[in-house]
């Protein structure tokens, strides 16, 4: 008897909600960096185990947004509170709600769906003070379950996969079992390259960039040629995007290549090239373009 549940990951910027997705699943399908917002799309972290499929919804920080793509991640967090089986609230372990937990609260308490809150970084506290952050979360929600753990030690994940599946329904398989998201390939390896950007990279530029695969091909032996061009706003990003003599986007083809290469289990050629696109991210039809729809 085959069962299924569909969970949606909610929660501020920077609070791990990528980095459990991919803790879950075992594989890089979410990037992952130190700056705020490094999320845009809803993202399907996929969980098979024996009858159960979970299908986990990591989706974008919550957060007050400053342009049409911020529209946009805003949106996709409203939609995913609704109509799913279950919302794991997650927070960062301080005694004291903040104005996106209490918008998302009033976003959960609007959808009647049940929320387990997920308490993240329990590695970097005493337990007196997880005491304090429970309770005053208690006092907010009438949560179905609060679960603390570390999404970056593995603390706490099976457990709250346990209470991930008491949320299973009958029902078919929403994707095959051996799947582990429902991005496609192509998007993936653009969401690598675009988190290189965010780690090499300083201040707002990589908030202002974009990354578009032109070509996604595989030789007959087996080696993927992949060509990428990098969107940014100015034409002073694009000199520091490239570098002095091309040694910023060596650097940053290089790490992705990297990361292409174990999530495709095969050799890549990667070549990428920089275009300046201003103000892309106030433009409908670019944000539409660049595959944020």
């Amino acid at each position: 008897m085959t069962k299924s549940a569909m969970i949606t990951i909610a929660g501020r910027p920077n609070v791990g909600k990528s980095t459990l997705t991919n803790a879950i699943v075992g594989e890089k399908i979410a990037i992952v960096s130190n700056k705020p917002q490094t999320t845009r799309n809803r993202i399907c972290g996929i969980l098979t185990r024996g009858e159960t499929q979970l299908v986990f919804l990591d989706t974008p920080g919550f957060h007050k947004p400053r342009t049409k793509l911020g529209d946009y991640m805003v949106n996709v967090v409203q939609e995913s509170v609704a109509d799913v089986d279950a919302t794991f609230l997650m927070v960062e372990p301080i005694a004291n709600i903040g104005p996106q937990e209490e918008e998302l609260l009033r976003q959960i308490k609007a959808s009647g769906v049940p929320a387990v809150l997920v308490i993240n970084k329990i590695d970097t506290i005493e337990k007196e003070q997880l005491l304090a952050v429970m309770a005053t979360y208690a006092k907010a929600h009438d949560f179905h379950a609060v679960i603390p753990i570390s999404a970056k030690t593995g603390e706490g994940v099976e457990e709250l996969l346990k209470e991930a599946e008491s949320f299973a329904q009958e029902g078919p398989h929403f994707f095959p079992d051996d799947a582990t998201t429902d991005q496609p390939e192509r998007q993936v390896m653009a969401e690598i390259i675009r988190e290189k950007l965010l780690w090499c990279l300083d201040r707002e530029i990589p908030h202002g960039t974009a990354v578009e695969i032109t070509r996604f091909s595989e030789r007959d032996s087996g080696i993927i040629d992949i060509d990428a061009t990098i969107y940014c706003e100015k034409a002073s990003h694009k000199g520091i995007i490239i570098g002095k003599q091309g040694a910023m986007l060596k650097k940053i083809s290089t790490m992705a290549r990297t990361d292409c290469e174990r999530f495709m289990g095969t050799k890549v050629y990667l070549q990428t090239w920089v275009k300046v696109k201003e103000n892309w991210r106030d433009s409908d039809f670019l944000i539409r373009n660049l595959g944020y729809e």
